[in-house]
């Protein structure tokens, strides 16, 4: 336990740091952007004096030292600041926003889980034979097919030619359970990806695990197969899996801009890409710097959840 205390210890350390560095990484990459609010809010034909009278009334014109003390002396408070272009609080954006994203994930997490362990552990158990090519296969041709390109290719089939599903959600507002129809094309692009890498990592680690001088051991003392395969086994399997469901999860709360602008999904890739093309910096700012407290916090559990499942390997140390 002193060992695993330390090890959360440094992780946490680490993990301030590069909380730290998120902050004055979204702050420098957002001040680089061509143009500003003020240019977005001027109009088609903007008047030099009028743009100038905008960006002094948005501070826009103080120093950048003075805007990035002003902005984390905010974040430190919890908050991420005011949107240039509504006057609304970046935290109702993400209020109006999460609740979407955060449904898309949900359920797309509650099928990868069973799914990807399940059939990494049939793959692995069947190793060479025609289960595990027809799982092999089907996986990495299906990882190969980029979201977009997958998006279209459902919509055109299920939602064009079939009938069977609506290929958006316009009109069907934020509250998407209500509308369960909507979420089934989003849900299948999300997972189409992130299960193949899980199920071929679980066959991985799981060919490793069963092939170990532990497992043998095991085996010789007559511990049966399937105590063997899922109690000895499938934890070291299950190592590097976890940290790649964190990696998921992340990209599944931060980088939905592709899923959720392809099938209008209100969520908060949509709200990033929109506050991006008006130039409203605050709500860049705030969300991404949302997104990679969240990247670090996952990061930082699934760290000490392998750590905890196998130490000795030393994964994620």
């Amino acid at each position: 336990m002193s060992g695993l205390r330390s090890f959360v210890a440094r992780r946490l350390l680490l993990g301030v740091a590069q909380i730290a560095a998120v902050v004055l990484l979204v702050f420098a990459l957002t001040e680089a952007l061509p143009g500003d609010a003020a240019v977005a809010l001027a109009g088609d034909q903007p008047d030099p004096a009028r743009i100038e009278a905008i960006r002094t009334a948005l501070e826009l014109d103080r120093p950048a030292w003075e805007r990035l003390v002003h902005w984390a002396a905010g974040l430190l408070h919890g908050d991420l600041g005011t949107s240039l272009t509504s006057g609304r609080p970046v935290v109702r954006y993400l209020a109006d926003a999460f609740g979407p994203t955060l449904l898309l994930a949900a359920i797309t997490v509650a099928l990868l889980v069973p799914a990807g362990v399940g059939l990494g552990v049939l793959a692995a158990r069947y190793e060479g034979r025609p289960v595990d090519r027809l799982i092999s296969s089907v996986t990495l041709a299906v990882y190969a097919v980029p979201e977009f390109a997958l998006g279209v290719l459902l919509v055109t089939v299920f939602a064009l030619r079939l009938g069977w599903l609506p290929p958006t959600a316009v009109g069907h507002g934020t509250d998407l359970v209500a509308h369960p129809g909507v979420l089934v094309l989003p849900v299948l692009v999300l997972l189409a990806r992130p299960v193949c890498s899980l199920v071929r990592l679980v066959r991985a680690g799981m060919i490793d695990a069963l092939a170990s001088p532990y497992v043998a051991h095991a085996q010789r003392y007559g511990v049966s197969a399937a105590r063997v395969r899922y109690l000895h086994a499938l934890p070291h399997a299950l190592a590097p899996a976890v940290q790649q469901l964190a990696r998921t999860v992340d990209w599944l709360l931060c980088g939905v801009v592709v899923v959720e602008t392809l099938f209008v999904v209100p969520g908060l890739g949509t709200v990033l890409l929109g506050a991006v093309g008006e130039r409203d910096v605050p709500v860049v700012q705030g969300l991404a710097v949302v997104f990679g407290v969240v990247t670090v916090v996952l990061n930082l559990g699934a760290d000490v959840i392998a750590h905890r499942l196998a130490p000795r390997a030393g994964v994620a140390a």
